[in-house]
């Protein structure tokens, strides 16, 4: 089911992916550079429903516009809290979330929006070859349940060169993955695996 929504940032579209008897609801937005159609999100959306959880994949106004680039932070955010709003309609717990640019609204807006927890995949910790800009501040302050999950070889943040996590936290790694979870065709686990690691990751943390 699609379904579009007025936002201050223009039209979104949500595509979901019911759970027969749901008990939550994950909200995934894509990232800046792609949409819905990420591997790791469609992967998700095809694997959480038969573990009773709604997934709705947000296709950001920017991209149902058709436009190629995606605006500033502060306009991504400003887009957001109607998305959220209509994923909790049906009175179940939102868990928000997304990849890449997608994570770090999520990360930055859950907590006002009343979130269950905030699922952060491929954060980008900084910029490619440009770790001195650090985004490490927004992933640490969520003040929830946070799921990382990222790439082994993530050149926007790999996994040793995050900080120490709070309590709340929980990074899990997908061995060789790039930004995109592709892994290397001579890596010990194919792509098929690498997306199953995710899914599974992220079915026993909700």
């Amino acid at each position: 089911m699609q379904r579009i929504i007025s936002t201050p940032a223009g039209d979104a579209r949500l595509h979901w992916f019911r759970a027969g008897a749901p008990r939550a609801v994950l909200l995934l937005g894509h990232g800046a550079g792609g949409g819905i159609e990420a591997p790791d999100l469609q992967a998700i959306a095809a694997a959480l429903p038969a573990a009773g959880v709604t997934v709705v994949l947000a296709e950001q106004p920017w991209r149902v516009a058709g436009k190629k680039l995606a605006p500033a932070p502060k306009t991504l955010d400003a887009g957001w809290p109607a998305q959220f709003e209509a994923a909790a309609e049906e009175g179940l717990p939102v868990y928000a979330g997304g990849r890449s640019a997608g994570a770090r609204v999520a990360c930055r807006t859950a907590a006002g929006l009343g979130a269950a927890g905030v699922l952060a995949l491929a954060f980008p910790l900084h910029p490619p070859g440009r770790p001195e800009k650090s985004r490490a501040e927004e992933l640490l302050e969520t003040g929830l349940s946070t799921l990382v999950v990222q790439g082994g070889a993530d050149t926007f943040g790999a996994p040793e060169e995050f900080p120490a996590l709070p309590d709340t936290h929980r990074l899990v790694e997908v061995p060789y993955g790039s930004h995109a979870f592709k892994v290397p065709k001579k890596a010990p686990l194919d792509q098929g695996e690498a997306l199953a690691l995710i899914t599974d990751a992220v079915a026993g943390w909700l």
